[in-house]
């Protein structure tokens, strides 16, 4: 019997089909991150590659509105760039058009494109279009740059580090997935003012991502609950009902904030906090817990330290 993809779930998948590829001496960080790193012999710089999807019924429904369909697909490869603490230079676009399209809607998403790209300084520089009968497909491949050695991967949280989260977590179903801004500006100021050890952007949710740099760095963490800062969208859901998802495991498990998660040295966790509130006094900055010698993610909260069992979005969750 032959097996599916929902027998292995997403990132085993993943892991599955990039264990057996060949890599060049230039490519410094191959699949794995938030982005690609290639040494293509310029003194000073390293080029980053991303490309990431959306996909109607998945990521997105007609109803929310093509421009802000278009911000989110630029902004999701430009979220990705920022996590290596780089910037973003050049993108092509695949556009797969359902059969039910108008010229209206293809406007609309390409005014979106257009949007977040050049508040970034991003040159769309080309592409494909094709048919891809059922739903829109939208398909965006970035190209940027980061210092010569200095890309931020989430193999390097140390024992002892401070764990910090950008913005508020949580509340993507009512809308917050689509009109997040990419923390480019962010993260640059970031790693030019500090030695940042791991980072990240949480398109999978706190608890599903942060493990990934846990894996990749060898280390454990625990979080602390009332640290962890939920949204207003997650908290007014959490009010509507027995039935809804209480803030707290909004936060940790909705995924799409495309926020930042790093970690730094906790003798410069302080500065990270003051310099940021300074830098960016509309933007929230959370310590929200600290990494662990021994393996594994645990929550300290009312009920005291206990392994965190929750993840983060899988899209083939194993059954």
């Amino acid at each position: 019997m032959k097996q599916t993809t929902n027998k292995l779930g997403e990132f085993d998948l993943i892991a599955r089909i990039t264990s057996g590829l060949t890599l060049g001496s230039e490519v410094r960080v191959g699949a794995g991150d938030d982005c690609a790193v290639v040494d293509v012999g310029v003194p000073d710089r390293e080029l980053l590659l991303k490309t990431d999807s959306v996909v109607e019924g998945i990521h997105f429904e007609r109803s929310a509105g093509f421009e802000r369909v278009g911000r989110k697909a630029m902004g999701r490869a430009l979220s990705d760039v920022a996590a290596m603490g780089g910037r973003a230079s050049s993108a092509l676009i695949t556009l797969g058009l359902p059969t039910h399209h108008t010229v209206e809607e293809v406007d609309a998403l390409y005014a979106g494109l257009r949007s977040m790209a050049g508040a970034h300084g991003v040159s769309i520089v080309g592409g494909e279009t094709t048919r891809n009968p059922e739903r829109y497909l939208i398909s965006v491949s970035v190209v940027g740059w980061v210092a010569k050695g200095k890309a931020v991967l989430r193999s390097g949280a140390r024992v002892g580090d401070a764990i910090f989260v950008s913005g508020e977590l949580g509340g993507a179903m009512a809308g917050r997935h689509l009109d997040f801004e990419p923390r480019l500006v962010e993260a640059g100021w970031l790693v030019a003012h500090f030695d940042v050890h791991a980072m990240m952007d949480l398109s999978d949710g706190l608890a599903g991502d942060l493990r990934h740099i846990l894996r990749q760095s060898g280390v454990g963490a625990e979080l602390l609950g009332r640290a962890i800062p939920t949204s207003r969208e997650a908290r007014l859901r959490g009010r509507e009902g027995d039935a809804a998802k209480p803030p707290l495991l909004a936060a940790l498990t909705d995924g799409e904030d495309f926020e930042l998660v790093f970690t730094v040295s906790p003798k410069d966790a302080v500065r990270v906090l003051d310099g940021w509130k300074q830098r960016f006094p509309d933007v929230n900055l959370s310590c929200v817990g600290r990494i662990l010698e021994e393996p594994g993610l645990r929550i300290r909260d009312e009920r005291g330290v206990r392994d965190l069992e929750v993840h983060g979005y899988d899209h083939f969750e194993k059954s």
